[in-house]
């Protein structure tokens, strides 16, 4: 004998919960004016971000520098600058938990 598809016992699968991804991390914006740069960066979230500024700089003598960690805590905007003797190269900011 035949059961209607809606009668016959069925196994119940609970189906896995995608993991809720953590946010995380201050969303900085750099500016560079000649040998100079400044970023500030904005942490939305409620966790407090280490932010780093390390600059790169052009010319072979010239020293490249990574900037003390500052704490970016919850809903605080902060503000790292740096700069190079002459041409900046290349910049960008670090995160940390």
């Amino acid at each position: 004998m035949a059961l209607p598809y809606d009668a016959t016992p069925r196994a119940r699968v609970e189906a896995e919960k995608p993991a809720v991804p953590q946010l995380f991390g201050a969303e900085c914006r750099t500016t560079v004016t000649g040998s100079h740069v400044v970023a500030y960066c904005h942490n939305p979230y409620p966790e407090t971000d280490r932010v780093s500024l390390h600059v790169e700089c052009d010319r072979w003598w010239d020293i490249d520098s990574d900037g003390a960690p500052v704490d970016a805590e919850p809903a605080m905007t902060v503000r790292l600058t740096g700069r190079c003797w002459k041409e900046i190269r290349s910049v960008w900011v670090s995160h940390q938990k």
